[in-house]
């Protein structure tokens, strides 16, 4: 008898960690951002290497501050595929990182095909926006667009415990 007492005790407490490990996870370490705050404020990179504000609508965003990746953003801009194209950096290998499913706006399945397709295209956002995280913007051909953070190449080697790459910024030194 006591041992089914310890037996309902252990999986009693494990679902109970489960649960809370989920609900951090989906719910608890993200936040919306108003569409008021700076962190609302979209930029992109143009051609020349400036990362400008762009005119947007609609904005919808959330992130945390428990990971540098866990940025996105949905809204609409009134700016022109064409202009857009003449005017900001392309960003090649852009792959949309899945949003919790709250989060309806951004769906990453979606966005990825209209970026296969040829219906989106992605723009550096800013480049470094914190070390080896680049945002990305990617604009859809109907004016909605989506944006996310995302490792970049010189983020991918650091991250893994290499030196920088050259043509890289130089990694931050950890904080002792």
């Amino acid at each position: 008898m006591i041992g089914k007492i310890y037996v309902g005790v252990i999986v009693i407490s494990a679902l109970l960690a489960g649960a809370a490990i989920y609900y951090l996870q989906v719910y608890g370490f993200y936040s919306e951002i108003e569409a008021s705050s700076p962190a609302a404020e979209i930029r992109m990179t143009t051609v020349e290497g400036v990362a400008e504000p762009v005119m947007i609508e609609g904005f919808e965003g959330i992130d945390a501050d428990s990971s540098p990746i866990r940025f996105r953003a949905c809204f609409r801009t009134p700016q022109s595929m064409a202009m857009m194209t003449e005017t900001y950096k392309i960003y090649d290998g852009a792959t949309p990182l899945v949003a919790p499913r709250w989060f309806g706006c951004f769906d990453a399945n979606a966005i990825g095909e209209a970026l296969e397709q040829g219906r989106a295209v992605a723009y550096l956002g800013e480049e470094n926006i914190e070390y080896g995280i680049d945002r990305v913007v990617a604009v859809m051909d109907d004016g909605r667009a989506f944006a996310w953070n995302q490792i970049n190449h010189c983020g991918a080697v650091v991250f893994d415990g290499q030196p920088a790459p050259e043509g890289c910024p130089k990694a931050p030194q950890p904080e002792n």
